[in-house]
């Protein structure tokens, strides 16, 4: 990097703290602070849900799997994320939004005292923080990775550069913040792909490589293939069923995007949005990456270093800077994103149980509070960040795909499931036990089993075992011991009709009881 990179890289710095700053003026309660009072346009909803689902995982991580297997790395990981927020569209995210206009909540976890009990509200918030502070401690060490490859600054200096920036402007400005500033990243992103795109072609060409020639280049052998590796099709549909309920609400800062809309047709307008991008944008940004092995050798055996190594040596100083700004644009996107959700669930769910001061919160003290727990839950990540390569967490994608993915679906298939109107009999008994049972079976595949199984468990075994066993437990339960009351059934029907009470068709698979 040169003073031109480094002008780009601080330029952009400065305009997300605008941002923040601008966007403070929006924010004058809760509401306004965690779903943006329900005043976002649909498309910049949709942009803003698209944009937090990245991070620089992807130019690490997945650049490393589009290294070493070719297209499995679009086949097993955008286009099932595509399909299953295109299926959710009609089937959460009206109901989502609903949460918002009908019962008022701030939090996607508010309404589970209702619909199940205390106890599971609890079991949700508390597993739902910890992983997030997991998952987006693995975001602060992939993008500070990147930074030490153009930059030669540390992993832990890395890690604090980029939280302090996005703490400064998601704490100040909320959702519009995280939205606004997703905005901008998307163009950043739009200019950035197209430069590297543009460039891999031409030095492509140089090497006397025309796109279909590639394929059949030495270097390309078997990349592309669809499944390839640990990437087969019972990968590719635990990952569709995985993706299903994280990219829909699952991982509750997506929840956050359909509750923020003005109503659930919007939602669901927003969603489909989010769905086309994530079918047609990956495919520019993937392709430098499945040519990387023609133009780069990477210095890392997985390959995670081979993105950035190539945005060396094919980009002028400038776009250099652009792209790089891009990394970060993906990152911080994400990380404001979950924090902002996280501080929604402990300051809505967690810290009225915890404190009766919190429960008597005023709007400005609640206020606060939310930006208060902001910070700590980025301080908290960024801690985390520091021990991604240690032995107990391993490497980032390892981080981000096993135990994310793995713990996602215990603590998703309650607040998810929990909406729809076939599951009205599954009740608190049904909900606590999968959750419980989903974080033993994730420990029992990932360790004892894995250990004593000759060259340990598959990958797609140990990401959707865990899911499976939730979702026939909370169905199974839910029959043998109904507990649909009169109260939880009209939480159900509230966030299954519309505000003049129209029964919504969209996965009412069974009538209203």
């Amino acid at each position: 990097m040169n003073s031109l990179d480094w002008a780009v890289l601080i330029g952009y710095f400065g305009v997300m703290v605008a941002i923040g700053v601008w966007s403070h003026k929006r924010v004058d309660n809760v509401s306004d602070f965690f779903t943006a009072g329900g005043k976002m346009p649909w498309w910049l909803s949709g942009i803003s849900h698209h944009m937090s689902g990245y991070s620089a995982v992807m130019f690490t991580g997945y650049a490393g799997i589009a290294y070493t297997y070719g297209v499995t790395s679009f086949v097993t990981w955008s286009f099932p994320i595509a399909l299953g927020i295109a299926i959710g569209s009609r089937l959460f995210a009206p109901r989502i939004n609903r949460l918002r206009s009908r019962l008022h909540v701030a939090s996607p976890l508010e309404y589970l005292k209702n619909r199940y009990n205390l106890s599971t509200q609890q079991a949700l918030a508390w597993s739902g923080m910890l992983l997030k502070i997991v998952d987006v401690g693995a975001k602060w060490a992939a993008i500070a990775t990147l930074l030490s490859v153009f930059t030669g600054v540390s992993l832990n200096q890395g890690i604090l550069i980029t939280g302090a920036i996005t703490a400064v402007y998601c704490t100040i400005g909320g959702l519009w913040a995280d939205a606004l500033t997703e905005l901008g990243q998307f163009v950043i992103q739009l200019l950035a792909g197209v430069s590297m795109f543009v460039a891999v072609v031409l030095k492509l060409n140089d090497k006397h490589i025309g796109f279909f020639d590639a394929w059949s280049q030495p270097a390309l052998h078997g990349h592309g293939k669809p499944l390839v590796g640990p990437y087969g099709t019972v990968f590719l549909f635990a990952f569709l069923f995985i993706k299903l309920f994280e990219y829909n609400g699952g991982m509750l800062n997506q929840a956050q995007r359909y509750m923020a809309t003005g109503s659930a047709h919007e939602a669901e307008r927003s969603a489909r949005l989010s769905a086309i991008l994530w079918l047609v944008w990956p495919v520019v940004l993937f392709f430098p990456m499945w040519m990387s092995p023609l133009l780069v050798h990477a210095q890392k055996p997985d390959g995670s270093d081979s993105y950035g190594l190539m945005t060396e040596q094919l980009l002028p100083h400038g776009l250099l800077g652009l792209v790089i700004v891009g990394f970060f644009s993906h990152t911080m996107a994400m990380c404001s994103s979950d924090a902002n959700a996280i501080s929604a669930v402990f300051t809505r769910d967690v810290a009225p149980v915890l404190s009766a001061r919190a429960r008597a919160w005023s709007a400005r003290s609640g206020l606060i509070a939310a930006r208060v727990t902001t910070v700590l839950f980025l301080g908290l990540s960024m801690a985390v960040a520091t021990q991604v390569n240690s032995p107990t967490f391993k490497d980032i994608i390892t981080v981000v795909i096993k135990w994310v993915a793995g713990l996602m679906g215990p603590i998703a298939i309650p607040m998810m499931l929990g909406l729809l109107r076939p599951f009205r009999r599954s009740g608190p008994t049904a909900a606590l036990t999968s959750w419980a049972a989903g974080l033993l079976a994730f420990w029992l595949v990932n360790y004892p089993v894995s250990w004593n199984v000759s060259g340990g468990v598959a990958l797609q075994y140990q990401v959707s075992v865990p899911l499976a066993v939730s979702l026939a437990l909370y169905i199974v339960i839910g029959y043998v011991k109904p507990e649909d009351t009169p109260e939880r059934l009209a939480i159900i029907e509230k966030v299954n009709t519309d505000g003049d009470g129209v029964a919504v068709p969209a996965g009412d698979v069974v009538g209203a009881p």
